[in-house]
């Protein structure tokens, strides 16, 4: 839906080859990207704002194992999705990665909606990451207006973008090796403080666990039932931090030997969810009490961050700031690759039709310019911020990105179920494919009721007594109500049936596949087998 067929280079048509909206150069190529420039390319999205930051909402509002079980949660319901990805991608790694797939298995429909989306995810999450840079700046200065802050950023991001791929490439590089660098020195130091080894020597083990408390009774609930809701409460900031792992199959198409790297990314993202996600939250229960006052993001300070609260409270007086200094670095890539997604998003839209055939207009170097101006202009919801607070609007884009991104994901598992179902009409062996998952198609009927249940219950607070908040309502569920529509005009105007199982294709573009398959040369070394396993390791998230 995001781009032409495959490997379409027609010089007239100034296209990006395939649809990799993470990656696709601003000139057509026919070179693979191998697999370590892949994994660079979505390490983008492995650490960000909703770790580092957003986490302080969920601790505050769930407690320390409120926390860890919301993220736990999510993280199966992401392990569920990447299965199910995963197997229609090593099979089929066609360009346009699930949105062509959707075409192909579902409907026109249903891809033209998920093509959408998957725009408005990326668009709508680049305000809220601006708003994020504002907070942790205001860590040092707070006398500044907001608006300064965001604007400087804003050019930093706008100017990134504008220098094409090349300047994109390079900076990006730089900020996903700052983030990694970061979180793994934090998760080691959060051991290390844990265990009484900061400069005050105070051993705190699971204090925060008793006092006070694993849960916090949301909104005074008292019971089981405040203990649930804080727990629930987690959850839609949880999939704000995990959206985006379903770049891997977007980058599917130029991925080099695909059917054998990709297999081998997804088989490792359980792994990437227990040493990031589950570890960081972990270390964040263990170190700050759910009551701590700098948890509360609509303060606007950048000492909301659980880390640097942790950092601050150890005794440790320079290392908060260069912390933050590194969280900066991490709020200007997420949003220079936002710019960067969506806006090549907008143009696959163009090319496929979908969107204003304007928008295919671009430099004589390929830059998609209209597209990049475009999108660059929702980055001015980032003043909403001025006088409602930073840290309150980061909450509502952050709500609004992890609905649409959870939409996203119901609609991977829709695909994969009807997927699945025309293997099974059509007497294929799943055995023999590149990657299946012996737990279909139950995980995909998981994550797709998962993934509603959670949208349509991301707003429930408003709804408690004395509690209703606009905002918050209109956040959580515009996004929702969004994809059911765009779903149902899109059916009246192309009024095709969904494809039957016994028709569905799963044989065009197999053998030129197959013929792109070769076997890797294994690793000389020891460290260079480890250096391999390190590198995919640390790849795939936000």
């Amino acid at each position: 839906m995001l781009s032409n067929e495959k490997h379409s280079h027609t010089t007239d048509s100034k296209q990006v080859d395939s649809t990799d909206v993470e990656s696709a150069s601003e000139v057509p190529r026919s070179e693979p990207l191998a697999a370590g420039t892949l994994q660079r390319q979505l390490k983008n999205r492995v650490i960000g704002t909703g770790l580092f930051l957003g986490t302080a909402t969920s601790l505050r509002n769930g407690g320390p194992i409120g926390l860890l079980l919301g993220y736990m949660t999510v993280g199966t319901i992401c392990w569920s999705v990447m299965v199910s990805l995963g197997e229609m991608v090593a099979y089929l790694p066609i360009p346009g990665g699930h949105i062509k797939l959707a075409e192909r298995f579902v409907d026109p429909a249903l891809s033209f909606t998920m093509g959408w989306n998957y725009w408005y995810n990326w668009v709508i999450i680049l305000p809220a990451e601006l708003s994020a840079s504002a907070v942790i700046i205001n860590y040092w200065n707070k006398s500044v207006n907001n608006a300064a802050w965001i604007s400087i950023c804003m050019f930093v991001v706008i100017v990134i973008n504008l220098g094409g791929a090349g300047m994109y490439g390079e900076c990006e590089f730089v900020f996903a090796s700052i983030k990694v660098i970061t979180i793994t020195g934090l998760i080691i130091l959060g051991i290390v403080l844990d265990l009484g080894g900061g400069p005050t020597h105070d051993r705190i083990g699971f204090r925060y666990w008793k006092d006070p408390g694993p849960f916090v009774q949301y909104n005074g609930i008292e019971g089981s039932e405040g203990r649930f809701l804080g727990w629930w409460s987690v959850m839609t900031q949880a999939a704000f931090s995990f959206i985006g792992t379903e770049i891997v199959a977007i980058a599917a198409g130029e991925a080099k030997n695909p059917r054998r790297n990709l297999p081998k990314a997804i088989r490792r993202v359980y792994i990437r969810i227990l040493l990031f996600y589950i570890g960081g939250t972990i270390i964040i229960g263990l170190l700050v009490p759910s009551d701590n006052e700098g948890l509360n993001l609509a303060d606007g300070t950048a000492a909301s961050s659980p880390f640097v609260i942790a950092i601050k409270n150890a005794g440790i007086s320079s290392l908060p700031s260069v912390v933050n200094a590194a969280l900066l670095t991490s709020a200007w890539s997420a949003a220079s690759s936002d710019l960067y997604t969506s806006s090549r998003a907008l143009y696959g839209l163009a090319v496929s039709g979908n969107a204003p055939k304007v928008f295919m207009k671009t430099t004589r170097k390929g830059l998609p310019l209209l597209s990049i101006i475009f999108c660059s202009l929702f980055s001015g919801l980032a003043y909403m911020g001025i006088n409602s607070g930073a840290g309150k609007v980061f909450g509502w884009f952050a709500n609004m990105t992890a609905v649409a991104g959870l939409m996203t994901w119901f609609g991977i598992s829709v695909t994969y179920l009807r997927f699945y179902a025309g293997l099974k009409a059509q007497h294929f062996d799943r055995s023999t494919m590149p990657f299946a998952s012996s737990l279909q198609p139950y995980a995909a009927w998981y994550a797709m009721i998962a993934c509603i249940v959670i949208c349509f219950f991301s707003g429930w607070s408003v709804f408690l007594k004395d509690n209703w908040d606009q905002a918050t309502f209109v956040t959580n569920y515009f996004p929702l109500m969004l994809f059911p529509v765009l779903y149902i005009g899109a059916k009246l105007y192309y009024k095709k049936p969904w494809v039957k199982p016994e028709d569905m294709d799963f044989v065009t573009d197999i053998a030129e596949i197959e013929a792109e398959m070769y076997d890797e040369p294994p690793p000389r070394n020891k460290l260079e087998a480890f250096w391999g396993w390190l590198v995919s390791l640390l790849a795939c998230y936000r």
